[in-house]
């Protein structure tokens, strides 16, 4: 990263009301305290390394408001036209974006990274304009929203991908693989021409061509983090949507078919799908079957056939007793006078000592 960095002899200059920062400054100190974060070894998340985070922000966004109101660069210039000392200030958007990607915090996350995008993407496209290096802007990728929540089961399954999307997928493997090997070589250029710059030696040229390889580095750097930011949104995205609760509806299951579990391959050939002994229906088909037609034991059809049985029989024994009486019977008519005799002088329950003592 120390190809990156501006002179090494810049300090932080006191500024007050009345002595406000140049715009190299500004620029400079930013960009120092971009390269003091990335090579501390201090926790990203710490007290310490957040204010100089912030602090560098701040410097680079009033670098950037100063160069908009002086309207350095035009879309109708070509690169040659801009002049040497003007060339840096084409790096603030890409240092606002790395700087920004910086900040810590949960809460303000997703927007965080947003910005950080707009900046890489507002420098990508300066670049471009001016034809600083050949490469192609990334595209965008729509918000992901409710319909990227994970689901489960078969409404979760996707198609593989297409011939397509596998020579996509090569080419943009390449495509990086190739960015890294040239951002190697710049970093071994510009660690060359930095000796001369700093030496207070470089002319023109050499400072001219200081500040592009600078740029052309930092199109790598930003073409990775934009890849980096995309991932990372639609994550946060994600959890956004599992936060507030906004699950898609799943869609009916459809009824299970019965199915018969065998223990092996000759079971499973005689009670397979098309067998006539293969269930036509559910255990709870069969018990609301059974329900609608009365035949459950709990409904009481068993009870009341029991009583209908009872009934009967005793219907045969008086019918039985009064053929007999109707006959005369001398046997039964004895039996009843004495059975009548005895009730007359016994009480009802008499002699009924079962279980008592």
């Amino acid at each position: 990263m120390a190809a990156c960095e501006p002179s090494s002899d810049f300090r932080e200059p006191v500024h007050s009301e009345s002595n406000p920062p140049k715009l190299s400054e500004l620029l400079d100190g930013g960009w120092k305290i971009y390269e003091e974060v990335e090579s501390s070894n201090d926790p990203p998340g710490s007290s310490s390394v957040q204010l100089r985070v912030r602090r560098g922000l701040i410097m680079l966004q009033e670098a950037a408001r100063m160069v908009e109101q002086l309207d350095l660069f035009s879309r109708n210039e070509d690169l040659e036209e801009v002049s040497t000392a003007d060339l840096k200030y084409l790096l603030l958007p890409a240092l606002l974006g790395a700087l920004t990607m910086k900040q810590i915090g949960r809460d303000q996350r997703l927007q965080t990274v947003r910005t950080a995008r707009d900046h890489f993407m507002d420098f990508l496209i300066r670049c471009k304009e001016y034809n600083i290096t050949r490469f192609e802007l990334p595209k965008r990728k729509a918000s992901t929203g409710a319909e990227e929540v994970p689901q489960h089961g078969a409404s979760a399954a996707k198609p593989g991908p297409s011939s397509a999307d596998l020579v996509t997928m090569a080419a943009q493997r390449l495509a990086k693989i190739e960015r890294y090997r040239q951002k190697k070589e710049l970093e071994a250029q510009l660690l060359d021409v930095r000796r001369a710059v700093e030496s207070g030696q470089a002319d023109d040229e050499v400072s001219r061509e200081f500040y592009l390889l600078n740029m052309r580095r930092w199109i790598s750097v930003s073409l990775e983090e934009l890849e980096s930011i995309e991932q990372e949104e639609q994550i946060l995205e994600n959890m956004d949507v599992l936060k507030q609760g906004k699950q898609p509806a799943q869609p009916p299951r459809p009824p299970m078919k019965p199915f018969i579990l065998t223990k092996n391959a000759v079971q499973a050939q005689v009670f397979g799908a098309g067998y006539p002994s293969l269930p036509t229906m559910t255990v709870d088909d069969w018990y609301d079957q059974h329900r609608k037609h009365g035949a459950l034991p709990d409904q009481g059809i068993p009870s009341r056939v029991a009583v209908e049985e009872d009934s009967d029989a005793k219907e045969r024994e008086e019918e039985e007793k009064e053929k007999k009486a109707e006959n005369d019977d001398e046997e039964s008519l004895t039996k009843a006078r004495n059975w009548d005799d005895w009730k007359d002088t016994h009480r009802r329950g008499y002699g009924n000592r079962h279980n008592m003592g």
